[in-house]
């Protein structure tokens, strides 16, 4: 029988009979819905994948100023437009190793100063005009210009050259920095015609899914790119991606089968969601983490007794246990976790401490008027939750916090990184070197708490040219320390990265890099 129903199962994978048919048979010869189900899933996956169908994600972290300009990408949206429609030279694994995708291969002087990355030939871009290296080049230029506004401008400082060299981009350091190759799969670091400087949101590069429609902030329509360059990727004919920045909304969506993956499941829902017939809820841990930032060249937080009044009022654990409901870990003060490289689990733990927050908040000299926090649930789930909650701690200290609820549709525009107080969100970066360039070395766009800490730049730049590992560890300790005790940044907690799928989704993989599989999943995944 069960010969039969191997028989069963691959008639329906290859069309002949249908998935509704192929129960009632399985049920008919004794076998249960969940043993059918497991029989069917494995024979797809042993078929390999399948061509064809739509897929629909509904995702939250967008809005209606949202651009398709890679130097501007801010949010969950704009970053999963970016994986279908562009790449960059390289892409993290799971693993954390490095994949080719643009660069062929890659390589360094001794001294990790100069490095060559080999283009990749044969690609083409969505307008039609093929990829050559100066297309490279002039991306690498425009992201390492002031004016382009980057989030990666950054990872370009300590760049002195930039040229081509026959098939070859060349990259000259002012400094060594042995991480270069992982700097390079920065997801703003997206490959444009002419480096994107003729219509930077045209939405036009080498990836596996064509913009064929958008409306901004609502849905965006992509199709399979038919000249695609990787015969082993992008599985579906096309991509829908709706914005459903409301988690109920989201939830719905996925249940009714209006979309077949989600973004960000609320903890909370997680466990019912999981069980939901057809659906499944996969969580991996990573380094993306929730916070609280504040700027540090601005009243009242450029005390930084106050800045650190504020860290001890805040009580972690129970942030962890009622916002993440265990899809999580607590965190520290700075944006580092053990899943980086070089991570010092020696650094103490900062906890809940009414009585010296208290202590450091008089010491401050504050006023004592509300200090404002402005908050939405966009910037992460749970955010107006998790508000309240620091709300309360902080007033067993002696702390007013008044929580503002400001709307979705412009927080990463008008409110992240411009005012002094409010919610934030990172997915992290691969390595720690990335994750400090982005955004706490001093004239990094997207420094969000304006840190501006000679001593950490120094490190930072020593750290780079460090190949001995012991000593680098020990230079990310001190910037760590830095950070925490110096630094504008409150990080009660790392997430989890939870994502609902429908079981109709095959090829899914755990990747802690970022959200959806390194928001790969539209390109490695298929419909059974």
């Amino acid at each position: 029988m069960s010969e039969y129903l191997k028989y069963l199962a691959g008639k329906s994978i290859k069309g002949g009979l249908s998935r509704r048919e192929f129960m009632g048979r399985s049920a008919a010869l004794g076998l249960g819905a969940v043993a059918a189900n497991s029989l069917l899933t494995k024979t797809a996956l042993a078929a390999g994948p399948i061509k064809g169908g739509i897929f629909k994600m509904g995702i939250g972290g967008g809005e209606s100023t949202a651009s398709l300009d890679p130097a501007r990408a801010a949010s969950q949206v704009p970053f999963h437009l970016l994986r279908a429609y562009g790449e960059c030279l390289l892409e993290v694994n799971a693993d954390g190793s490095l994949n080719p995708r643009l660069a062929e291969s890659f390589d360094s002087s001794s001294d990790a100063k100069t490095w060559s990355f080999k283009i990749r030939k044969g690609v083409e871009f969505h307008n039609g005009k093929t990829m050559t290296p100066d297309d490279v080049l002039q991306t690498m230029l425009r992201h390492s210009d002031k004016d382009s506004e980057s989030g990666a401008l950054g990872v370009m400082q300590g760049i002195k050259k930039l040229s081509v060299d026959g098939d070859n981009l060349i990259v000259e350091l002012s400094e060594a920095n042995a991480d270069l190759p992982f700097l390079m799969s920065d997801f703003h670091l997206t490959i444009q015609p002419n480096g994107g400087r003729d219509d930077p949101a045209a939405g036009i590069g080498t990836g596996p899914y064509k913009l064929v429609q958008q409306e901004a902030g609502v849905r965006y329509s992509f199709e399979r790119f038919g000249n695609y360059w990787d015969d082993s990727r992008a599985h579906f004919s096309g991509l829908e991606l709706t914005v459903m920045n409301d988690a109920t909304a989201r939830t719905a969506a996925l249940q009714s089968g209006q979309v077949h993956v989600i973004n960000r499941v609320p903890p909370k829902v997680a466990g019912l969601l999981d069980r939901a017939p057809g659906l499944a809820v996969r969580n991996v841990s990573g380094r993306g983490h929730y916070a609280f930032v504040m700027h540090c060249d601005t009243e009242p937080f450029a005390s930084k007794d106050l800045r650190n009044a504020l860290k001890l009022a805040i009580n972690r654990e129970e942030m962890v246990d009622k916002i993440l409901r265990g899809y999580g870990t607590v965190g520290n003060d700075f944006p580092i976790n053990s899943g980086y490289p070089l991570f010092d689990e020696t650094i103490p733990q900062r906890t809940y401490d009414p009585e010296k927050a208290a202590a450091l908040y008089k010491a401050s000299g504050h006023d004592g008027s509300p200090i404002s926090l402005r908050v939405s649930d966009v910037a992460f789930p749970g955010a107006v939750d998790a508000a309240q909650l620091f709300q309360e701690s902080a007033r067993k200290a002696g702390i007013p916090l008044d929580i503002k609820r400001v709307p979705s549709d412009g927080y990463w525009s008008d409110v992240w990184n411009k005012k002094p107080f409010c919610a934030s969100y990172w997915e992290g970066r691969p390595v720690q070197d990335q994750m400090y360039s982005t955004a706490y070395v001093s004239g990094a766009d997207w420094n969000e708490t304006k840190f501006d800490n000679p001593a950490f730049d120094k490190l930072l730049v020593e750290a780079k040219g460090t190949l001995d590992q012991a000593k680098r560890k020990s230079l990310y300790s001190e910037m760590a320390y830095l950070v925490r005790d110096e630094g504008g940044l409150i990080l009660p907690m790392f997430n989890d990265y939870v994502e609902g799928i429908s079981d109709k989704v095959l090829g899914w993989e755990k990747n802690g890099v970022f959200e959806l599989m390194n928001g790969l999943a539209p390109q490695k995944c298929w419909f059974s």
